[in-house]
């Protein structure tokens, strides 16, 4: 055995689901900052989507070496992930992967359930089955909570901050299969955690975006599409609900806390957010106004296809618990977000000499 090989079995080994999404991009370079072996799980598709890691720091040295691998896996298959742990035996696996669009569960309900829900129960039982140790961290979403941040109450005002609204004994009614597919999953950790002595929590992570989320998302959507309407590719973008509120924070400062999830004592949820809300509205505003332009109505349009069917209103978390158990402080701001994902979508199409400067922000 060389000296390479005996210093990747000394190092701790974790698994990611999802590795080739925007989360897993950020775990996966936090993971092997952290000198971990990264394993990631790859769904076969007919493209490739792995485009992001490539952009981690140290990339090719890090596949070469061995501790940045990539295994082909799906996670609706027992028989699948049950080899890849049973020949790696994690100390850590993340279940990051999931049919993540909320607009889409509702076309695809029984594909979302199957894969965000039934996905994460042979997650944990193959951890349970063949690598009981290890500490098992799911992905959940504030959308398990559906509209409980308004029962019995007004909507918010731009950016309020509200104390001890959506925190982790908030009542879960989500309103999607989404949702509903994500609190199953919450709930079977739970259920693991208490009946099999496992080490598995729930991260309740509020919406979390970045330069490297999906096209498919509103916010970059709206990133990209500013973008091009500078370029002149585009005229428009077509968007629904710009009356929905959320509470956005950074995907770097979301994975750091899921990391730090599974470095405590005793296996505990926690919900992650940065406790404001803002309309999509107000994204509009801010992200047209890093590009000097005021008023964005004439280059969006609503396309009622975008509508859900049934709509969560707001969306707004208290982290209180994470701040004083993890000591966990994001490092980002919502307009930090939001001028990341203008700059590097306006670098990428030739056109960020129209990015207003940011003075301590340009990334």
């Amino acid at each position: 055995m060389g000296t390479g090989e005996r210093g990747i079995m000394n190092q701790p080994t974790s698994i990611i689901t999802g590795i080739y999404g925007q989360d897993g991009f950020y775990l996966a370079k936090l993971l092997l900052e952290k000198g971990h072996r990264v394993v990631g799980i790859q769904r076969r598709t007919s493209s490739s989507t792995g485009w992001r890691l490539t952009d981690i720091p140290g990339y090719e040295k890090f596949c070469a070496d061995g501790h940045l691998i990539i295994e082909a896996g799906d996670i609706t298959d027992l028989s699948s992930i049950a080899r890849i742990v049973v020949e790696y035996k994690p100390e850590f696996f993340y279940n990051l992967a999931a049919q993540s669009q909320v607009w889409h569960s509702f076309k695809s309900p029984l594909s979302t359930l199957e894969i965000t829900g039934q996905g994460a129960a042979i997650c944990l039982e193959a951890v349970r089955q063949f690598s009981p140790k290890t500490r098992f961290y799911q992905a959940g979403s504030s959308e398990q909570f559906g509209n409980s941040a308004i029962l019995g109450k007004d909507r918010p005002e731009k950016g309020v901050v509200f104390e001890k609204v959506l925190d982790e004994n908030s009542p879960m009614i989500p309103r999607s299969p989404y949702g509903v597919a994500k609190l199953t999953a919450h709930s079977l950790v739970r259920n693991y955690r208490e009946a099999y002595d496992m080490f598995a929590v729930g991260g309740i992570l509020f919406n979390h975006e970045s330069p490297y989320r999906g096209i498919e998302f509103v916010t970059r959507k709206i990133t990209d599409g500013i973008a091009r309407i500078l370029t002149g590719e585009k005229s428009t973008i077509e968007l629904g609900n710009l009356d929905a509120y959320r509470d956005w924070g950074h995907a770097e400062d979301y994975m750091r806390a899921a990391w730090m999830m599974l470095q405590q004592k005793d296996p505990e949820d926690f919900v992650i957010s940065m406790g404001q809300t803002y309309r999509i509205r107000d994204f509009l505003d801010l992200a047209f106004g890093f590009v000097g332009i005021d008023d964005w109505s004439q280059y969006v349009t609503i396309n009622p296809e975008f509508v859900r069917p049934s709509e969560v209103d707001v969306l707004i978390g208290n982290s209180a618990k994470a701040h004083n158990k993890l000591g966990w402080t994001p490092e980002h701001d919502f307009q930090d977000l939001v001028y990341s994902m203008v700059y590097r979508d306006c670098l990428r199409e030739g056109v960020v000499d129209r990015v207003k400067m940011k003075d301590e922000f340009v990334k």
